[in-house]
């Protein structure tokens, strides 16, 4: 949980502010959103899409396995990207079997089926994090809305109609 702008030492000292101009505390709290609230929830969206991507990658192998077994066949023609997208034609002669990035750079031999039951398990553990990503996400937007609402009786405005209300992301 994120707390709200601490004075010069950094600490959260509620009597320090209370002598404060109102205008600086709305400045205080509208540097904190900025500064915090929307770097943490960018964070966490930069975060979401990159274990979308490892989804979606592992979903693509998963497509490829079963294209594989489809074919029925044991030998493979395909492109392998050397890098800077410097392809090459290669043959595998035995596709039975293939590596599977498991994480932090290893790779593991693994029959088609064995990994396709590791493709499952890793995109529903993957699938959980996500749920946990929106559910911070969440979080985040509700403090921003908590202290914009602050920041509205601060300023003593009246509520915002809800036709002029829009999402913080």
């Amino acid at each position: 949980m994120m707390a709200p702008p601490a004075d010069a030492n950094g600490d959260a000292n509620p009597d320090a502010n209370s002598d404060a101009n109102p205008d600086e505390k709305v400045q205080e709290y509208e540097n904190f959103i900025s500064e915090v609230l929307k770097r943490d929830l960018q964070k966490v969206f930069e975060q979401r899409d990159a274990v979308f991507e490892k989804i979606s990658l592992y979903l693509q192998l998963k497509n490829t396995i079963q294209s594989l077994q489809d074919a029925g066949s044991k030998q493979l023609k395909t492109d392998v990207d050397l890098g800077c997208n410097f392809f090459v034609q290669a043959e595998v002669e035995d596709a039975s079997r293939i590596f599977v990035a498991v994480g932090y750079g290893f790779f593991v031999e693994m029959t088609h089926d064995e990994a396709l039951r590791f493709i499952e398990k890793k995109t529903s553990q993957l699938t959980d994090f996500t749920d946990q990503l929106t559910k911070d996400s969440s979080k985040i937007k509700a403090n921003i809305r908590m202290v914009l609402e602050g920041l509205r009786e601060l300023q003593g405005l009246s509520d915002v109609p809800e036709s002029r209300r829009r999402d913080v992301f």
